[in-house]
């Protein structure tokens, strides 16, 4: 099968960092979302990240426009995902939105369309369940920002047969991405050891150790990280953080159960860099 048009189902920070990376591929791609007002601010971001991409020589000026100019943004669901060879969900991490979504694509897609998920946690053989169609199902869970980083974790459902898991490696070489393939374990190889990283920084920092200032230096001196934990945490979204901690608790147990303070962080609404405060404070 041949990939030449692409559907991705979310405008946030995801889901436009992977439109910009297909289109930037020479993939057609329609994004789609609930309203004209997202899928604004994500062209506002494809525009911003494309410039600095060629202000830092790693694209040719006259590329940008090209890109953008592949990237159609639509509310409409039938006409994001009707013709796809590929659609690529990147709602927010709830199973239960993630389920509907998937049980709508099986309506509306050809039957041979790859239904994929860039869940960082959830079970594909679970999304699969709803669409009468496992063999066509997997996850793609790209990582943040999808534009800069050369990672793409390639999760197989129970059923995800061998020709979808082929065209999505090649999908995603010529992207210019690198894959590793994982069979269907909650939080796959990523999220498992990302979030024990994270509960654990949160329970020193709890524990009156060392300030979160000072766990994050010490991890990025020591360790040689771009980012210490807090600040990936704030990078990333508490919410999001916090979701996929309480469903790995689910699956695994008090090893990836977050601190209280975690959750009043998140329900005062500081939910990090997109909310203007998290672990930090960024309004200023």
């Amino acid at each position: 099968m041949e990939i030449k048009r692409i559907a991705v189902l979310g405008a946030g920070i995801m889901g436009n960092g992977i439109a910009q990376v297909s289109a930037a591929a020479g993939y057609e791609v329609f994004l789609r979302d609930v309203e004209d007002r997202f899928l604004q601010r994500a062209r506002e971001t494809m525009e911003k990240s494309l410039d600095r991409m060629a202000k830092k020589g790693k694209i040719a000026e006259e590329e940008v426009a090209k890109i953008l100019g592949r990237v159609k943004g639509t509310t409409d669901f039938g006409e994001a995902v009707s013709e796809a060879d590929l659609v690529i969900e990147a709602v927010p991490e709830n199973l239960e939105l993630k389920r509907s979504t998937f049980r709508d694509l099986a309506g509306a897609c050809r039957p041979e369309t790859i239904l994929a998920s860039n869940t960082s946690n959830f079970s594909i053989t679970n999304l699969a369940s709803v669409t009468g169609r496992a063999a066509n199902v997997i996850g793609m869970h790209y990582f943040n920002p999808p534009a800069m980083m050369n990672l793409i974790e390639v999760v197989r459902g129970l059923d995800t047969s061998d020709e979808t898991l082929q065209v999505v490696l090649d999908f995603a070489a010529r992207c210019g991405k690198k894959t590793v393939v994982c069979k269907d374990s909650q939080g796959f190889i990523t999220s498992r050891m990302i979030n024990l990283w994270l509960v654990e920084a949160e329970r020193i920092l709890e524990e009156g150790v060392a300030t979160r200032e000072d766990i994050d230096a010490a991890c990025r001196l020591a360790f040689n990280h771009p980012m210490g934990p807090f600040e990936l945490a704030d990078f990333s979204g508490l919410d999001t953080k916090l979701a996929v901690a309480d469903a790995m608790c689910q699956m695994f147990g008090d090893r990836f159960r977050s601190p209280q303070t975690v959750r009043n962080l998140v329900s005062a609404g500081y939910l990090g860099r997109k909310s203007g405060k998290g672990w930090y404070d960024y309004s200023k």
